[in-house]
């Protein structure tokens, strides 16, 4: 008998900047040629139907001009296609096009693209570099920060991806200009969440400038960014694998990616995230973690912000009720939930975790209420 000792100890720097601002094709062609990717001169540009001829159509023009290699790969807009599916046709797509390990992949567009880019370029060539150029407000809020990366599946939503961190995130407040309305509102919630768990004075700036973030003001809404990336970072800086802490980014979560699959997608994620939002703060209520006053309050702003706060009359409740057991943060086949204490900051249990398990009729009455 013989024993091989492999010792593997390493030091990773995954540090990488975050840049917000206006009109950011320029930045990111001269960041690359300033070594951001290192030497890397062939590029992939993953984007969806929509954002294609808004922004990612000129990015790669912009590349091809300056000497580098560049493809653009089209993929469906929206949640539903956020698939293994649409992951392996990239995949097939870039080698078929004869890309290999020498290459970087450049998200532009909202969560579902940056989060499939993530996961792809985590797995292509088993790891290459990848940039994020963020193009909603959801997109700068949650999904092109921290490195978590995935797909969804028929049984559950994020449950197959990786952590890979981005070579740099851009924040292009300029293509909120061109959002749909009802896709801005979306991207309010994950905002609305931040400022729940971890900030109250964040909480009252956006009830008094809701206005002004509709009206794209360039100095609220870079504030509402910037703002949004802080908050993000302090969590991920604590657990950037979610061993713990960072399960308090799931607030409003558990009910709102359930409503968000069994509506077929009808509700957008922020849509499915304020209703999901209101049924943490009622069930926070009735376990004492906040007032009924802070309750309302955090209605009246999900409100105010234009989202939904009652669960249509075409999701059936009961499904809905067992879909809540496909959410991430179940362990042994018990419900668990992040609740907020107040406004502006989060339940702690014992032994320092941040899901409760919660008894499936006590979900059950807040959602048949609701």
């Amino acid at each position: 008998m013989s024993n091989f000792h492999v010792a593997l100890k390493k030091v990773v720097d995954d540090s990488y900047d975050i840049e917000t601002g206006y009109h950011l094709e320029e930045t990111l062609l001269e960041d690359l040629k300033h070594h951001l990717a290192g030497e890397i001169k062939k590029f992939v540009v993953v984007t969806d139907d929509i954002v294609e001829k808004l922004y990612a159509q000129k990015i790669v023009s912009m590349l091809k001009e300056a000497g580098y290699t560049c493809d653009c790969i089209v993929i469906p807009a929206g949640e539903e296609f956020k698939t293994r599916k649409q992951k392996e046709y990239i995949e097939d797509t870039m080698l078929e096009k004869g890309y290999r390990r020498d290459c970087c992949m450049i998200a532009v567009g909202g969560g579902v693209v940056t989060d499939i880019v993530g996961f792809t370029a985590g797995t292509f060539a088993r790891g290459i570099p990848f940039i994020n150029y963020a193009t909603t407000l959801l997109a700068a809020a949650d999904a092109s920060i921290g490195g978590k990366t995935a797909v969804d599946t028929q049984l559950a939503t994020n449950l197959i991806g990786l952590f890979h961190q981005p070579q740099k995130v851009y924040i292009d407040i300029a293509t909120w200009e061109t959002l749909p309305k009802r896709q801005l509102i979306s991207g309010l919630s994950e905002t609305i969440k931040h400022a729940c768990m971890r900030d109250k004075t964040f909480f009252t700036y956006l009830e008094e400038h809701m206005e002004d973030i509709f009206a794209i003001d360039h100095e609220v809404c870079s504030h509402i960014a910037a703002e949004n990336c802080r908050v993000k970072y302090e969590v991920v800086m604590k657990d950037e694998k979610e061993s713990s802490y960072r399960e308090i980014l799931n607030l409003g979560h558990t009910v709102g990616r359930a409503i968000e699959t069994v509506s077929g997608y009808r509700l957008l994620h922020g849509e499915a995230l304020g209703i999901g939002m209101v049924a943490q703060v009622r069930l926070g209520y009735y376990y004492g973690y906040l007032t009924k006053e802070e309750m309302l309050r955090v209605i009246a702003l999900i409100q105010k912000a234009g989202l939904p706060t009652d669960i249509p009359d075409y999701i059936e409740k009961e499904a809905l009720v067992k879909k809540l057991y496909t959410d991430k943060k179940v362990k042994d086949g018990k419900l668990r939930f992040v609740f907020q204490k107040g406004i502006g900051d989060i339940m702690e249990f014992e032994n320092e975790t941040y899901a409760k398990p919660v008894p499936e009729e006590d979900i059950r009455k807040i959602i048949y209420e609701m």
